[in-house]
């Protein structure tokens, strides 16, 4: 309340025109960005070919994940997002993806989030990415963002409405509850959907006004010649101008065209310079480190 919660920082010192213009686009909807960028296979064929000759194994979703965290933590500015006209600097690296239990059009879905300091190896990384698919891949299995699912829906309707609108006005004013938070997957860095893996093609996915997440990624089946990925990505403009996202784009790539960097742990990195409260932003990062 008041501009403090549990998952970010407030940020006060930034641009006159960057804090007016949550006020002008009330909406992540009315503020998407959508680029479109096809990331050259070769590199990544070379690294995954060569760690599984060193008895390691990877995949695309893996570099690209590992990548994406390196460029937050490389570009902490990225790392914000709007509630209430507000732009806070988040507390940890967070990705959500879906986990299908099973290639089924009758199969249900597990929404699951992950959380980074941004100080991980790709090795760190791939082992909580396979460990969370794994955990939830069996019919049976219920993380907490599906066992929260499953309570609210247990509600008669109209009793539903009520609490997701209560929800709704709590986060936006900074009084959710921290395990709500923690269990949702909408209150991320950024959310990726894996196209390649049904073999479907890269979409613009719109940007949840759920939550906080800001940056919506999707990775379609690969183009053949020349062999690439596309990426198709929707950002809210509201807490970075397009320079920083240009050089974002730009170091995103450059790890996935030079992954063995990845390998390596992050003992340093940048602060966002902007936070004014160091305490209260590094509280989080001390946990997770």
């Amino acid at each position: 309340m008041f501009g403090f919660r549990p998952d970010g920082v407030r940020l006060k010192g930034i641009d006159p025109i960057q804090r007016i213009i949550p006020h002008i686009m009330t909406k992540r909807y009315d503020a998407q960005n959508m680029v479109h960028r096809d990331i050259p296979c070769e590199p990544m064929d070379s690294f995954i070919k060569a760690q599984r000759a060193a008895g390691d194994s990877y995949n695309y979703m893996h570099l690209f994940v590992a990548a994406s965290v390196r460029t937050y933590a490389h570009y902490p500015r990225l790392n914000r997002f709007v509630m209430n006209g507000r732009i806070y600097a988040r507390k940890s690296i967070g990705v959500s993806f879906v986990v299908k239990k099973s290639l089924s059009v009758t199969a249900s879905d597990s929404l699951v989030k992950l959380e980074f300091t941004g100080h991980e190896s790709i090795k760190e990384i791939r082992d909580k990415m396979n460990e969370a698919i794994r955990a939830n891949s069996t019919r049976d299995a219920n993380n907490s963002t599906d066992k929260l699912a499953r309570v609210l829906t247990f509600t008669p309707n109209f009793v539903l409405k009520i609490l997701v609108k209560t929800a709704l006005w709590l986060d936006k004013h900074g009084m959710l509850p921290a395990p709500v938070i923690k269990a949702s997957p909408f209150h991320t860095s950024f959310f990726l959907t894996n196209m390649k893996s049904i073999n479907g093609p890269s979409i613009y996915h719109h940007i949840y006004d759920v939550g906080t997440t800001g940056i919506f990624v999707s990775m379609g089946k690969l183009n053949p010649s020349p062999k690439t990925m596309p990426l198709d990505i929707v950002m809210d403009e509201r807490f970075c101008d397009g320079f920083y996202f240009v050089k974002v784009l730009a170091e995103m790539e450059r790890l996935l065209a030079e992954p063995e960097e990845l390998l390596e742990r992050q003992e340093e990195l940048p602060e966002d310079v902007e936070v004014e409260d160091r305490h209260r932003y590094r509280l989080f990062s001390r946990k997770q480190a």
